[in-house]
């Protein structure tokens, strides 16, 4: 069991590190709004879960359900809200036109979440392959709890002085060109559209 959660926060860190800049830049687009902790904290658990949910459906022989080379194709989710974002900054739309949340929304959160989670599935599921059950419920559970710490790393982070000025300057072209790379990341290193 004690390995089980040693391994499993291993496996986190290194396959979610990335995830601190990108909520970093959600906490900044909406700073100074209410609500934003609690819409990153459920889109990042409502994305996480669908990652967990794929990971171990094709652990268990389901992967007619999400073939592995599907997988790339969720790059065009952060690459189309990027695009969109770049041309919102582009014509210069204030932000708070937008929605009263400075564009973040538990539905943004989440599937960006879940579009920058094809390295998490393809390390996950030859690992729950190998864990049995148990092993992929202690997993779950602890990738859960660190998902919620992971959200207020990345709120720590963001709030920091300096740097949350920093951000919340920069956040207007930072935003779209982190998630137009991480869209372009994710369809090149999964090999979409033969690239």
């Amino acid at each position: 069991m004690l390995t089980h959660i040693i391994q499993a926060m291993g496996l986190f860190v290194v396959t979610n590190i990335d995830d601190v800049i990108i909520l970093s830049l959600f906490f900044a687009r909406g700073a100074g709004k209410s609500r934003t902790t609690a819409c990153i904290m459920l889109g990042q658990m409502v994305g996480f879960v669908g990652i967990l949910a794929v990971a171990i459906l094709t652990a268990w022989g389901a992967n007619t359900f999400l073939p592995p080379q599907a997988i790339p194709y969720f790059g065009l989710i952060p690459l189309v809200l990027g695009l969109k974002a770049a041309w919102d900054a582009f014509r210069g739309e204030d932000d708070d036109e937008l929605d009263s949340s400075r564009g973040v929304s538990i539905a943004t959160v989440a599937a960006v979440t879940f579009a920058n989670g094809g390295d998490n599935i393809g390390v996950y599921v030859p690992v729950f392959l190998s864990v049995g059950y148990q092993g992929v419920l202690v997993y779950s559970l602890l990738f859960l709890l660190m998902t919620v710490a992971l959200v207020y790393l990345a709120k720590f982070v963001a709030t920091r002085p300096g740097i949350d000025e920093l951000l919340e300057k920069g956040e207007r072209f930072l935003f779209p060109l982190v998630l137009i790379v991480l869209g372009i990341a994710i369809l090149v290193s999964g090999g979409a559209f033969g690239l």
